[in-house]
């Protein structure tokens, strides 16, 4: 129907693609205001008059086709109002398509994503929660659309804090604890680090000189890093698994190191490196930034030499369009400085290819969490307490439903992930108990009560079989109306979410749609004896179903058929 109307318009405005037309039609917020709206104002500087003036003109001459019930003006606007049932069937069959919302705008480019990247050695604590469930959204969005997509897991796998945890480890660590207690010894003792470190400067000097045995390939450093890794790896996979989250490459900054001399070379031979104070800098002052270092001044390499690495290697191996990374906004002039050393190294493409996507802080009581001052809320503790907290409501109002632990698992887990990208992503994140489990607030419970809600309905309609062959006038009340178009705007959404890396605008579209088939349940009883009328209805509860199922799932979220 959209398209039909660009047709019509094309024909009255020739100096505005069809592309650019479609873009200008909007979706009105009232539905008195018709089914589509045109806005004449970009109009006025061409035609030299009055965007009001414009739409009656352009109304005015337009020969009402069959589909079009009546066009109105309101002001600089052009209404349509569209006839119901062809509209309403139109929105229909392509909502029941089984790709619906996918796209092949993505077809042929990769795109790569750096997300989660904990550091080894140190609990994976909620902090990391964020960047792990918005990379995982960004994913599905961006596969949906057709685009291939590499999911990296960029480990902080290396670099001077290694040197810190073995001097810590040989000050007062043992084999038998680390074996015994894991991450949680290795935290205690990277802590004691840096609280004895405070008294004894020296310390440092020691963690650095570890760091650089590491570099220059000791093995007994190297043997100590690669257990204290493994240690490590099987933390993460275990929360990974909980989270439903899965990576394609686990390449941490340890992978990068021997690919860093190539990009100092690189550097030097475009006479963008310089000393300074013995260390290696590439100086940005032109650009009202902090030098980048690149090299310290006893040779080793930064974060900064091996970022520049990985993105040598990823466009090298992988020939992205993209290349996104989500981390917390403290590291924002970090990959404004690495991003610009690309570009000055000729590489044009850095400017509209490399993207940092940044995030607020996670909190626990106004708390900002921190690993090297010990006040550290574990992720998995997070998960598991929601998930107990859901499988006590599930004793307590349905006791006997199937599969309880599963159902908890996916809810009180969905439950955590769908607060984290329910606001914008640069927003900080909260954690409230009573909010987040909330089954009647906007929240991942309230969606998934109104997914299992649809699936008892369906269930509780034995006989029914799918169709989109119904009497739409049995569905043109205002209730159905406005459910209908709040599911056809599933593409768009993706759209947007996936044009400003901001999962949000799913899930406050979940929340939308949740919304809008609870008041057309409210309005309409569905398992009525009219079979024309029973069977239109089910077919609404059968698409918000769909559409809410797909919906989760672009933000990582299930969903179950009871709760």
């Amino acid at each position: 129907m959209k398209n039909n109307i660009v047709d019509l318009l094309s024909e009255k405005i020739s100096f505005i693609s069809k592309e650019d037309l479609a873009q200008l039609i909007e979706i009105p917020p009232k539905p008195e205001m018709g089914d589509f709206a045109f806005p004449c104002f970009r109009l006025a500087k061409e035609l030299h008059k009055a965007p009001p003036m414009i739409a009656k003109e352009i109304a005015d001459s337009i020969t009402v086709p069959d589909y079009i019930d009546h066009i109105e003006v309101l002001g600089a606007y052009i209404n349509f109002f569209m006839k119901k049932d062809s509209f309403l069937k139109s929105m229909v069959d392509k909502i029941s398509e089984d790709d619906f919302g996918s796209s092949t705008e993505g077809n042929g480019k990769t795109i790569c994503i750096d997300y989660s990247s904990p550091n080894v050695a140190k609990n994976f604590h909620v902090g990391h929660l964020r960047t792990t469930v918005i990379g995982n959204s960004l994913y599905k969005i961006y596969e949906k659309l057709g685009y291939k997509v590499e999911r990296i897991n960029h480990l902080g796998d290396w670099g001077t804090q290694f040197g810190k945890l073995i001097v810590a480890y040989k000050n007062w660590g043992s084999e038998e604890a680390v074996k015994e207690k894991g991450i949680e010894e290795l935290m205690r003792i990277y802590v004691l680090f840096h609280e004895e470190a405070d008294k004894d400067p020296s310390l440092e000097d020691e963690a650095r000189a570890w760091f650089n045995k590491m570099e220059n390939g000791d093995e007994e450093a190297l043997s100590i890093w690669k257990w204290f890794l493994d240690i490590s790896l099987e933390e993460f996979k275990r929360v990974y698994a909980l989270l439903g989250v899965e990576f394609d490459h686990y390449t941490g900054e340890s992978f990068y190191r021997d690919k860093t001399d190539a990009v100092v070379k690189d550097l030097k031979d475009a006479g963008l490196l310089t000393d300074s104070e013995g260390a290696k800098i590439v100086d940005l002052s032109e650009y009202d930034m902090a030098p980048c270092l690149i090299l310290k001044n006893d040779g080793s390499t930064i974060y900064a030499t091996r970022d520049l690495a990985a993105i040598k290697y990823r466009k090298e191996t992988y020939n992205f369009y993209k290349a996104l990374y989500v981390t917390g906004q403290e590291q924002k002039l970090h990959f404004k400085q690495v991003f610009k050393v690309v570009e000055l190294l000729g590489h044009e493409w850095a400017k509209d290819s490399l993207i940092h996507i940044p995030y607020g802080l996670v909190s626990l009581g106004g708390e900002k969490l921190s690993t090297r001052g010990g006040n550290v809320i574990y992720a998995e503790d997070i998960l598991k307490e929601a998930i107990a907290k859901i499988r006590e409501t599930i004793d307590v109002k349905n006791p006997n439903l199937a599969n309880k632990d599963d159902v908890a698992r996916i809810i009180g887990v969905g439950a955590v992930i769908f607060n984290d990208l329910y606001n914008q992503r640069i927003k900080d994140v909260s954690f409230n108990w009573s909010h987040i489990l909330n089954p009647e607030g906007e929240t991942g419970p309230y969606v998934q009560y109104t997914y299992a809600r649809c699936s008892s309905i369906l269930r509780n309609a034995a006989d029914y079989s799918f169709t989109t062959d119904v009497n739409y006038d049995l569905i043109s009340d205002q209730s159905s109306v406005d459910l209908i178009k709040e599911l056809s705007r599933f593409p768009k959404v993706i759209s947007s979410a996936a044009e400003s890396y901001e999962p949000h605008f799913i899930a406050r579209y979940a929340i939308s749609v949740a919304q809008t088939f609870n008041k057309f349940y409210h309005d309409n009883k569905v398992l009525v004896d009219d079979v024309e009328t029973r069977n239109a209805r089910l077919l609404l509860v059968s698409l918000t179903r769909k559409v809410i199922r797909d919906s989760m799932s672009l933000l990582g979220i299930g969903c179950v058929e009871e709760m």
